[in-house]
């Protein structure tokens, strides 16, 4: 082999310039066959093996994302360890590639660790428990860690200089640093409290009026939290905020499996009234207060015999009202719908009377959380509460309008309908 190269070394000895040349050029060949065959041919024998492995699983090529890019350091290397046997060459030109190709080895396992990065992050989120905890945000720190490092030691290798002499100087830039990754530095500190108190999910439902803020988290990093609303807008509020400022989560109310119903009806204070014999009588048709009216007749006349023993006059008596009656049928309605959650606070209860009316209130919880559910289940109970408010003989508080009672559309000039 020695004997080929020195016969080709005394053919070329004319021309000084062409065995160079020639050795440069079989040193690039080399570094590109070596490339092709990292990937083209130990890359497909790896598909093959993982495909044909338990360990493979339906994902497969996404696990080989990293090799690629990691395939290209051989090809630097071959460049920077075989430079020094092209003749004639200078030094500063040899010691230029050979930093050169160590920079992009740099560069290159610094993208390839990014990559791999990505991947923890895929593979995180296929835990049950991604959600209450990401990963993400601290991948990204961890980046933004490796580039810095990598950006330092690509400057030192291409001009020859200690790393170490970067780091100091770069010391006296911790200022300008500080100064420009602020709000990096409060995200961070955010992602950690946010993660560690369990405050925020991927999936829960939040409100933030300050930034109109109100649906989905469907993304959490580092810097920004993705929020997308129930007008499917995306709203990006930066991390830190949901620190500083205020938020709802309604996280809880999904996992307790009801959803507060708190809506009230106005009634007309002229309409309550006691009620005598003959109205309660017919009342009785009504399932659900049978044994309400049975207890409060026999409460009343208990406490009404007490009161005549004692030669009370009788305006004292207790009697029953339209309202208070209205009200436990509310209340035995609630208890009998299924779609009532039984578990949780049901009441029904009057509030201060205003000049609109006199509120009364219903506070339960629908079995269903979901919004069309919770919405159509509400809409459902005080329809019923609407129409049956005249058997109690209740009526709800409306203004009225000024407009004329009577509107007919007709050419009173001419008596005929107006066309």
């Amino acid at each position: 082999m020695m004997e080929r190269f020195e016969a080709l070394q005394a053919a070329l000895s004319p021309y000084p310039w062409a065995y160079p040349l020639l050795a440069a050029v079989a040193l690039v060949v080399a570094a590109w066959l070596a490339n092709w065959i990292t990937k083209r041919v130990l890359l497909r024998g790896l598909q093959r093996l993982l495909r044909a492995s338990p360990l493979g699983g339906n994902h497969h090529g996404a696990k080989l994302t990293v090799i690629p890019r990691l395939a290209n350091v051989i090809p630097a290397l071959i460049l920077s360890a075989g430079v020094v046997a092209v003749p004639g060459l200078p030094k500063w030109l040899i010691e230029t590639v050979h930093n050169v190709c160590n920079a992009f080895i740099v560069v290159t396992v610094a993208l390839a660790v990014s990559r791999a990065m990505d991947l923890v992050n895929q593979a995180w989120q296929q835990r049950p428990d991604a959600n209450s905890r990401p990963i993400k945000g601290y991948l990204q720190l961890l980046k933004i860690v490796m580039y810095v490092l990598a950006a330092v030691l690509v400057i030192a290798l291409l001009f020859d200089r200690s790393p170490l002499i970067l780091l100091t100087g770069m010391g006296a830039m911790s200022a300008v640093l500080l100064l420009v990754f602020k709000d990096t530095i409060l995200s961070l500190v955010a992602s950690v409290q946010l993660s560690n108190n369990d405050m925020l999910r991927v999936g829960d439902w939040i409100e933030m009026p300050s930034l109109d803020a109100d649906g989905d988290v469907i993304d959490i990093a580092l810097n920004t939290v993705k929020v997308q609303n129930w007008d499917k807008t995306i709203t990006t509020i930066p991390t830190y905020r949901l620190i500083s400022e205020s938020f709802k989560n309604w996280r809880g109310m999904s996992e307790s499996g009801g959803r507060r119903i708190k809506r009230s009806l106005l009634l007309d204070q002229k309409s309550v009234r006691f009620l005598d014999a003959d109205e309660r009588q017919r009342l009785r048709r009504i399932a659900l207060i049978d044994d309400y009216l049975d207890a409060q007749r026999d409460e009343l006349e208990a406490h009404n015999a007490t009161l005549e023993a004692a030669g009370k006059d009788p305006v004292n008596n207790r009697r029953a009202t339209n309202l208070g009656t209205f009200r436990a049928y509310v209340t035995a309605y609630l208890r009998a719908h299924p779609g009532v959650h039984q578990g949780m606070t049901l009441m029904v209860r009057q509030l201060e009377p205003t000049s609109a009316g006199l509120p009364m209130q219903v506070y339960c919880f629908s079995a269903d959380t979901g919004w069309v559910e919770y919405e159509s289940l509400a809409s459902d109970i005080f329809d019923h509460l609407l129409a049956v408010l005249p058997e109690f003989g209740l009526r709800v508080f409306q203004r009225s309008s000024d407009a004329p009672l009577g509107i007919s559309i007709t050419d009173r000039s001419a008596g005929n309908p107006a066309t």
